[in-house]
């Protein structure tokens, strides 16, 4: 970090990405600091800045850094690893604490989880803390029982379809032998009530006791949510017709104005392809976190752009730069497991990479990031 930067930070105040603190400093407040950070995106650590942005200095101390390098092995659980350098302004130096977006989430000091909201720490909620032990692979929420639901929830027709790829006839199985077949396959839970992923693939009415589990889709006559309303339909069923109706929907709005050239008709406008909004769509409903209960995945299309809004953000160890390179991560394993199996996706991480390119070929650029707790690709039209 140079002067200038360091400036920028200072000028702009405590926000969700930088915090300010002087000296001296108890050993735990610095590592609530950090276990807030590690925990949500990541942030900057001004050590020698006073909370009203007053630079007050480290008076030289060539032990800070050691000690910080400390306070992250020892006092954050599990152990992290932060960046530490010094940056000089007005012959007063001032110490830098890099500290990542964890990729060992969640993060811990003493018996308190900690999230950065804003300026703030805050202890994390029961929801919060789930989503953090999901995002960590420590659970999959898609394995979890469905309270209240029974097999009596699962479209039977479906099952028979599926399992007659894999040479069982389903329905003509003992009840005990296709009960153990839904539990081996991770349908059922031991319990007996479908779980999350197998409600959401083969249910009969999945948003029945999943009601985030749908696709809103908004079409608006110009270039922001305040423009006139087209069009604006619910999709629900399962993830498969979901996905297959949302790519229907978005086809039959988009409009491809052309031109006659002798006999033939010749389009004026390039689309994105059919694949490429396909992929999209299959992407945001099985990465979505389906813990988050009071959203679902939007799509917006406007006259310049398709924004797909998937509630959620990147596990731990994968960033919007890594999607390109086809790096992904398995938040819903039973999903993504069903999904391959018939034919939506493949599994190798040629999704984003695909979107990214054909995107290019007509001359345009796709645009992925995180916003909160969710994920938006926008894809210009």
């Amino acid at each position: 970090m140079n002067l200038q930067e360091l400036q920028t930070l200072i000028q702009q105040g405590e926000n969700a990405a930088v915090e300010f603190k002087a000296l001296p400093l108890r050993p735990e407040a610095l590592a609530r600091e950090m276990v807030a950070f590690a925990n949500s995106a990541g942030g900057t650590i001004l050590l020698g800045v006073a909370d009203d942005g007053t630079v007050l200095g480290i008076d030289g101390s060539e032990q800070l850094e050691e000690w910080a390098m400390n306070i992250a092995r020892t006092a954050v659980i599990p152990a992290l690893t932060v960046t530490y350098e010094t940056v000089a302004i007005n012959a007063t130096w001032v110490a830098v604490v890099g500290v990542p977006k964890g990729s060992d989430k969640p993060y811990q000091t003493g018996d308190k989880y900690l999230m950065r909201v804003g300026s703030t720490n805050r202890v994390a909620t029961q929801a919060e803390l789930m989503r953090l032990f999901q995002m960590s692979g420590v659970f999959h929420y898609d394995t979890l029982p469905v309270a209240n639901a029974s097999i009596n929830d699962l479209n039977m027709a479906a099952l028979d379809s599926y399992f007659a790829n894999y040479g069982f006839e389903f329905s003509k199985e003992a009840d005990i032998a296709r009960r153990q077949l839904l539990i081996n396959t991770d349908i059922l839970a031991p319990s007996g009530e479908p779980t999350i992923g197998g409600l959401l693939m083969f249910g009969i009415n999945p948003s029945r006791y999943l009601p985030q589990a749908a696709i809103m889709f908004a079409h608006f006559n110009g270039l922001e949510i305040a423009a006139e309303l087209i069009d604006r339909q619910e999709i629900i069923g399962t993830l498969p017709q979901q996905v297959d109706a949302a790519v229907a929907v978005m086809k039959n709005n988009l409009l491809r104005p052309s031109t006659i050239e002798g006999m033939k008709r010749k389009d004026t406008r390039q689309l994105p392809p059919d694949k490429v909004l396909r992929e999209m769509v299959v992407n945001a409903c099985v990465h979505r976190n389906y813990a988050i209960a009071g959203s679902r995945i939007r799509i917006f299309m406007f006259d310049d752009r398709i924004e797909c809004i998937s509630p959620g953000r990147l596990p731990n160890t994968v960033t919007v730069e890594k999607l390109r390179s086809g790096v992904s991560y398995a938040s819903n394993p039973v999903l993504l497991k069903f999904m391959d199996n018939l034919r939506y996706i493949d599994r190798l991480g040629r999704g984003f990479p695909m979107i990214y390119r054909e995107m290019q070929q007509i001359g345009k650029e796709v645009n992925v990031y995180e916003l909160g707790e969710e994920l938006r690709v926008v894809l210009p039209l």
